[in-house]
């Protein structure tokens, strides 16, 4: 069962630093200014994480799987595989390795 929140907290701020809280609770992604002091409040922070990358890394092994597919069929056909399709599969899972290590290391910054 949710919890009521029937309670109140008044708090005074300046022009200025209200203008920073709303644009660092924009920045995060966060619509509700009560959601965005409350998490801040009770959890000290919040991360809003733009992994561009993890996307880019998401699309790159559907393909990589679709073309593993296409190679699969083609050698069950045909009995062989061509050595042009083997480098662009091993060039592409390079490049997911390289994309999955940039994300490693920005969340280690964290």
């Amino acid at each position: 069962m949710k919890e009521k929140r029937d309670e109140t907290i008044i708090l005074r701020l300046s022009k200025t630093e209200k203008n920073r809280i709303y644009e660092k609770m924009l920045s995060m992604g966060i619509r509700s200014l009560s959601a965005y002091i409350r998490k801040m409040a009770l959890d000290g922070y919040c991360l809003h994480l733009d992994l561009k990358e993890l996307r880019r890394m998401a699309y790159l092994l559907q393909m990589c799987s679709n073309n593993l597919n296409q190679y699969a069929k083609t050698a069950n056909e045909n009995g062989r595989v061509y050595a042009a399709d083997m480098e662009d599969l091993r060039q592409r899972l390079d490049e997911l390795i390289d994309i999955g290590k940039q994300i490693l290391s920005k969340l280690a910054e964290l």
